[in-house]
């Protein structure tokens, strides 16, 4: 583990994965701000259009950073590094945020630090927060999002092991297309949590699907999903509004078994019982719900992490920033940003 450092290292990091245009600034491992400016134009199409994000990016890049470093009560030439998201995510939104950061660390002669987006999730849960503990090595952690679901082994801040993952779709992609073919708008997988609260999780049973080890498959679930709505509908037009919160809870509960045998078959394959989850769905109230009952039912310490860490945010990335600063891991004016990333 890499020595905390006894001066203060002022973090400057930028998120500009997806729609979301966010800097944040850390002392240390302490977030001093963290802004985040959102897009609400993609909620008309029913999802993200690539090239309207990297539009606003443009526009929302300059003032977000200047937000962040006037919250966090310092100028820009207090700052000892930058840290900027270099993948995975979309190519155009990566790239606005890239070059800013890249711009402004030969500006200031001040290093530079590139961090995988999916990494910055795990390691969120090591910035200093009141009320929230800091795993300990090793342990395992969940990462659910929209595009990824994973099961990684985490052994030191450097040293991160995927040992399960979708072989298609993520668990994020499934709670919004399941939302989608109840007609609720985008992004609807809040609204899927909303719904099941008041409803029967065991009223509607699905089939879980059947994948060897530790991987995920979320694509035969959705399909069934789907014709279950299309034969019922069919029969009566009526069903999903007397229905919606049962069909949301019932979506709910088969969603996160899937999810708790994969973790319960990783904790028994590893030895490990510390579970960390990650990631935009890890906002889910169920997710959250169940993984605290499975410290009492199985012994295990879950780590769940702040609502402002779930979703995409610049503080995740500060924190990699800070650690990597401390092991003088620097990337070059060369690094490229890439939409896929070896993890």
């Amino acid at each position: 583990m890499p020595k905390m450092s006894e001066r203060k290292i002022y973090t400057l990091a930028i998120e500009s994965s997806c729609d979301d245009t966010s800097a944040a600034v850390l002392c240390n491992d302490v977030v001093l701000s963290n802004i985040v400016a959102r897009q609400a134009i993609h909620e008309e199409y029913g999802g993200v259009v690539p090239e309207l994000a990297s539009r606003a990016h443009q526009q929302n890049i300059v003032p977000v950073v200047d937000v962040a470093i006037k919250k966090a009560g310092i100028t820009k030439k207090d700052l000892n590094c930058i840290a900027f998201t270099q993948g995975p995510g979309l190519m155009g939104s990566l790239l606005v945020g890239g070059s800013f950061a890249k711009s402004m660390s030969m500006a200031l002669d001040i290093p530079l630090v590139a961090v995988n987006h999916m990494k910055a999730h795990i390691l969120a849960h090591f910035i200093d927060e009141d009320g929230f503990d800091k795993p300990t090595f090793p342990f395992l952690a969940l990462t659910i999002s929209g595009g990824h679901t994973q099961i990684v082994k985490v052994n030191s801040f450097f040293d991160l092991e995927i040992i399960g993952e979708t072989t298609d779709d993520a668990v994020g992609e499934a709670f919004d297309k399941s939302a989608k073919i109840l007609g609720l708008p985008y992004p609807g997988g809040p609204l899927i949590d909303k719904f099941a609260q008041e409803g029967n999780p065991k009223a509607f049973p699905f089939t879980k699907p059947k994948v060897d080890g530790l991987n995920f498959s979320f694509s035969g679930l959705k399909t069934q999903i789907l014709y279950f709505i299309q034969k019922n509908a069919a029969e009566n037009p009526n069903f999903i509004e007397e229905n919606k919160a049962d069909i949301c809870a019932s979506i709910q509960y088969t969603i996160i078994n899937i999810l708790m045998d994969k973790l319960k078959l990783a904790v028994a394959e590893t030895g490990i019982n510390q579970i960390a989850i990650g990631g935009g769905v890890s906002a889910n109230s169920g997710i959250r719900t169940t993984l605290k009952e499975a410290e009492k039912k199985y012994g295990w310490k879950s780590y769940i992490p702040k609502f402002e860490y779930t979703t995409d945010n610049a503080a995740m990335i500060g924190i990699v920033g800070y650690y990597n600063f401390l092991e003088e891991n620097f990337s070059q004016a060369d690094v490229t940003s890439k939409a896929r990333i070896e993890f």
